[in-house]
């Protein structure tokens, strides 16, 4: 690629960094040598790839003195309000722009317009709400299984604990029992 800065009609190769043109770098602090073309336009380069920034007071034939239309017309639903300029009410699959096909020896001529996307259907809006129902639907369920967890864990924690009184009485009593018959 052609480098502005070097001023060379033919290729150098320079060692390139963070932020230079022409290099991408992959690890941090990598730097590389690259070949690049100087930035002096001269009769070896064979393409240019131009962009008209400025139109001056004359025309360029075949450039600016005919203007193409667009081939296609937008295809997200909220492009198509914007450039009609219509309300959330108004139908957008009326305002489609659609391509006419040619007619071939095959088939006859007809009309191709593209699918909307970001369209709000009644299927849309029904799946989003089915989403959210079944989002609640198992939150629920998790909290209910969580609350029955924990009263399954109380439960346990109240046997165990009954448990360890049951045995301290026990060998309280017999530590009383061994005392009074060693007595």
């Amino acid at each position: 690629p052609m480098k502005q800065g070097v001023l060379t009609n033919g290729r150098v190769r320079l060692l390139l960094g963070k932020g230079a043109s022409c290099f991408r770098e992959r690890r941090s602090g990598e730097r590389k040598r690259k070949s690049v073309r100087g930035c002096i336009v001269d009769s070896n380069l064979s393409v240019l790839s131009l962009v008209i920034v400025k139109k001056g007071e004359g025309e360029i034939p075949g450039l600016t003195d005919k203007t193409v239309p667009r081939r296609l017309g937008p295809k997200r639903a909220s492009k198509i309000r914007k450039l009609f300029n219509l309300s959330k009410e108004d139908d957008v699959r009326k305002y489609v722009i659609r391509r006419p096909l040619a007619a071939t020896d095959k088939r006859k001529a007809k009309t191709k317009a593209p699918k909307i996307q970001r369209l709000v259907t009644p299927v849309v809006l029904q799946r989003k709400r089915s989403k959210v129902a079944l989002k609640k639907k198992k939150s629920a369920a998790y909290k209910e299984a969580a609350a029955d967890y924990a009263k399954l864990l109380a439960g346990v924690q109240k046997d165990k604990l009954s448990k360890q009184k049951k045995d301290k009485a026990r060998r309280k009593s017999s530590i009383r029992k061994s005392e009074t018959a060693q007595a």
